[in-house]
């Protein structure tokens, strides 16, 4: 029976060749709405899994109901949940326990966009537990590592080039944070300003795909979802503007404490890891056995903060003790998210300003749930640097656009306060190079979006270093640009000869030059012209991974291998140096 195929437009090799070039935004858009259904799939598992172990043990299976419970067991639910997660990690080595959206950057940034699977596994088992457990953690760090590092497992089982593993990357996260909050636009404003940490056409359309398919899935199970709705909520006067100054200045300097206190991991190191763990969930339980709201993620809680219901003393406690035991947590090791305690505490805390706003202009102050939900935008912009993605959050979780103007003003001034009076760069950004994230550099930027098959030079024929004057001018016949020559041991680095070079030296030479010998052959190392010291790289690498092997390898130019079997490699091409700066200088043009 004759075996079926595709036609060849439609072969794997083909479609990984077109991925290559900077330009491959039809093949990138239909990897967006695979990674939305994939990474749709993973968050809906996940949220389920939460509700499953909430009918366990949590009142009406709701995994927020903390308040539900006695104060003893909520007091010591953070304890078991610390000694689960601190049995789970004490086994892995300590690159094994990086979870959550740093870890994303971190692979992003020094690793193409590669995950291990254990981190993968620990970041489910973390998450969970975190969440359940009653520490103050929310669902946005799992949803990022997971729908980010499952649409990189595609690419790499499909071994697509490095390039559109990163938008990959970037389309997992988007589609994460839309799966779990229905905040398709806010998914997309972060993967791109967090994550990718760069605005590109070719970045944008897969992630919107992405993100959509991923909202679309979760809606598919749970529904629409608007946990915050208060379309009626305005500013009223524009003479709250000065008090939303100082309300959000006052947030950022909550922000900015925030950030230092979960850096002050190296401080707390010298402490065992057991002594660490069981500081950070007693400090939960001790405070949880008045206030269960600090506990889980908080958004019942947040709800009730815009509703105007908890009481003066709850806010302080949400405000302020919330914030403070995420961050403690976070020194001490344990990785939980902080994206939802930070908006849940910046919300307290804006209500707690619009309060006191109440009470100096009670006759033009607008209500408490007006600073609430300003207050939450505030406080994530502010600890993630991420003011668009913040703007997005506000808008999409209370449907609100009458919040938006006073919003940006709000998450200005805290994101300003934040940076500059307390020092604070975004919370997931901890390396820098001369004031700049590596994901943020231009060149490094621009080189990350091309894989070396869109530049390389596909002409060049491979032969030994001693040659007959037939089989050269066999290898001429190809009409090649580069002949690749091999070396008689792997310690020797390969050389390209230009052939042009070999060429000119025939016409005008014959056999009885001195540099063919007396078995007849002639040694290509002998003959003038331009000699490239190589070093290997592999086919899906990018652009700027072929940049630093050169520097690191000081080599004059790059032999790209194909295939993954060591004694079966294949040579698909040669990378220069030029080549790869021609590009960068003239990369608003396809490359030839």
């Amino acid at each position: 029976m004759p075996r079926l195929s595709l036609p060849r437009c439609f072969s794997l090799d083909r479609f990984r060749r077109q991925l290559a070039s900077v330009d491959a935004l039809p093949q990138l858009c239909v990897l967006g709405l695979v990674s939305g259904l994939i990474t749709g799939g993973l968050m809906v598992l996940f949220r389920l899994l939460l509700a499953l172990g909430a009918m366990v043990f949590l009142p009406g299976g709701d995994p927020e109901a903390f308040e539900g419970l006695a104060p003893g067991a909520r007091a010591l639910l953070p304890l078991l949940a610390v000694a689960l997660i601190g049995v789970w990690l004490w086994w892995l080595p300590p690159a094994g326990r990086q979870i959550g959206v740093a870890h994303v950057l971190e692979r992003l940034t020094y690793h193409q966009g590669r995950f291990p699977l254990r981190n993968w596994i620990t970041q489910w088992w973390v998450g969970l537990i975190s969440v359940l457990g009653g520490l103050s953690a929310g669902r946005e760090g799992p949803a990022i590592h997971l729908g980010a590092a499952a649409c990189s497992g595609l690419g790499q089982s499909l071994r697509l080039p490095h390039n559109s593993l990163r938008v990959l990357v970037a389309c997992g996260t988007a589609a994460g944070i839309s799966a779990s909050f229905n905040t398709p636009i806010a998914g997309v404003i972060f993967a791109m300003e967090v994550v990718m940490m760069e605005y590109t056409i070719t970045g944008f359309m897969p992630v919107i795909l992405a993100s959509t398919m991923g909202a679309v899935v979760a809606q598919a199970v749970f529904g629409v979802e608007q946990p915050f709705q208060e379309s009626g909520v305005m500013l009223g006067s524009l003479f709250n503007l000065p008090w939303i100054v100082v309300s959000a200045l006052g947030i950022g300097l909550l922000a900015g404490g925030f950030v230092r206190v979960a850096r002050a991991g190296d401080r707390l190191r010298p402490l065992p890891f057991a002594v660490r763990f069981a500081l950070a969930g007693g400090l939960v339980g001790a405070l949880a056995w008045w206030y269960p709201q600090i506990q889980g993620m908080g958004y019942d809680t947040l709800g009730l903060t815009i509703a105007g219901e908890l009481s003066l003393d709850v806010l302080l406690a949400v405000a302020l003790g919330k914030l403070l035991v995420t961050a403690f947590a976070v020194a001490c090791g344990i990785p939980v998210s902080i994206i939802g305690p930070v908006l849940v505490s910046g919300g307290a805390a804006g209500a707690l300003c619009g309060l006191l706003g109440a009470q100096l202009m009670p006759e033009l102050a607008a209500g408490p749930a007006v600073y609430a939900m300003l207050g939450m935008a505030a406080m994530m912009g502010a600890v993630l640097q991420a003011p668009l993605a913040a703007l997005m959050a506000l808008l999409e979780l209370t449907h609100n656009p009458n919040l938006i103007l006073p919003g940006m003003l709000a998450v200005v001034v805290a994101g300003l306060t934040s940076r500059q009076l307390c020092g604070c760069d975004g919370f997931f950004v901890s390396v820098t190079r001369h004031g700049l994230h590596p994901l943020q550099q231009p060149l490094m930027q621009a080189l990350n979006r091309v894989s070396v098959p869109a530049v390389m030079e596909r002409d060049l024929v491979r032969t030994r270093r001693r040659v007959t004057l037939e089989q050269a001018g066999t290898l001429l016949e190809a009409k090649p640009v580069w002949i690749l020559i091999e070396r008689s041991s792997d310690a020797k680095p390969a050389l390209a000869l230009k052939a042009a070079d070999l060429a000119r030296w025939m016409l005008e030479h014959d056999e009885n030059d001195k540099l063919i010998g007396k078995d007849g052959r002639l040694d290509l190392l002998e003959i003038p012209g331009q000699r490239l010291d190589l070093a290997p790289i592999h086919l899906q690498a990018t652009l700027s991974e072929a940049f630093d092997r050169l520097n690191t390898k000081h080599a004059d130019a790059l032999y790209v291998e194909h295939g993954h079997r060591p004694k079966h490699k294949r040579i698909s091409g040669i990378i220069t140096r030029d080549a790869i700066e021609r590009y960068y200088r003239y990369s608003d043009t396809p490359p030839g």
